[in-house]
């Protein structure tokens, strides 16, 4: 819950630690800012010139629940949670670009004495985040600018499918912590993506990751997790409306495409996990 993770967190306009004001409603730092907390249960610390055009949409939101609830990341989630170095004494487990939660929660039930922080520039993921176990909190900022953290408050950063601010995830990381990066291969989804016009993996994304974090954080060693995946068309709409190719696809189009495919769809799943360390 919210009330759980108000030590880690920082105001975005100064820096200082925030507090709970005792109503509940709203968080507090020293010189009197005040950042008002939803009814459901997350709290918003964008400065007031953010945009959050960017942001998953609700009908993105809404695919994405379905598709991972159905399971069909479960062999990501699990490497994900796997991956969390539980010998480390982790307490402080960061999201960023956390979507629903889905991912921390899965971390979280691996690491049993942690709270986590989802952070997301979403309030409409941000409404399931704050829901997606009892030991998480949910706080909306942009990955771009200054995250609302603490120096050093984390033990654990998450990112999964989501943008990388290499000097900030730095800052947040306390000294030996780990960041984990979850990132598709070019051939994620490759059955998909000609054949509905999707967009594509660039086959240059790992040194790009590489030239994004390596200034700032140790690579500590990567996997590859390839897997099969058989999905009906309904599936096959949401993992195309759960991301970036939501954005591009027009609907009678992406309709058209589909009915030209066999149902289901043999479909591949491919990430490479990747470790880095402060």
């Amino acid at each position: 819950m919210l009330q759980d993770i108000v030590e880690y967190l920082a105001c975005p306009h100064c820096g200082l630690g925030l507090t709970t004001a005792q109503d509940g409603r709203a968080l507090r730092c020293a010189t009197r800012h005040s950042f008002d907390v939803a009814r459901q249960g997350y709290a918003s610390l964008l400065p007031g010139d953010a945009h959050t055009g960017t942001g998953d949409t609700a009908a993105m939101v809404a695919a994405r629940e379905a598709f991972l609830g159905a399971g069909h990341y479960a062999p990501i989630v699990a490497a994900l949670a796997a991956a969390a170095p539980a010998g480390a004494g982790a307490d402080c487990v960061v999201d960023l670009g956390a979507g629903t939660g889905h991912y921390l929660a899965a971390v979280l039930d691996a690491l049993p004495k942690a709270h986590g922080i989802a952070l997301d520039i979403s309030k409409f993921a941000l409404r399931r985040a704050a829901r997606a176990h009892p030991r998480a909190g949910a706080v909306v900022c942009d990955a771009w600018r200054p995250l609302p953290l603490r120096d050093g408050a984390a033990d654990l950063v998450l990112n999964v499918f989501a943008p990388r601010n290499g000097p900030e995830i730095r800052r947040v990381l306390r000294p030996g912590g780990t960041l984990l990066v979850v990132s598709p291969t070019p051939r994620h989804l490759a059955e998909l993506v000609g054949d509905l016009g999707l967009l594509g993996v660039d086959d240059r994304k790992e040194q790009r990751l590489a030239a994004t974090l390596g200034p700032y954080l140790e690579s500590a060693g990567s996997s590859e997790h390839s897997f099969p995946m058989l999905l009906d068309h309904a599936a096959v709409r949401t993992v195309v409306g759960m991301g970036p190719s939501a954005w591009h696809t027009d609907p009678d189009a992406l309709a058209e495409r589909m009915a030209a495919l066999p149902d289901p769809v043999p479909v591949t799943a491919s990430v490479t996990l990747t470790a880095f360390t402060r």
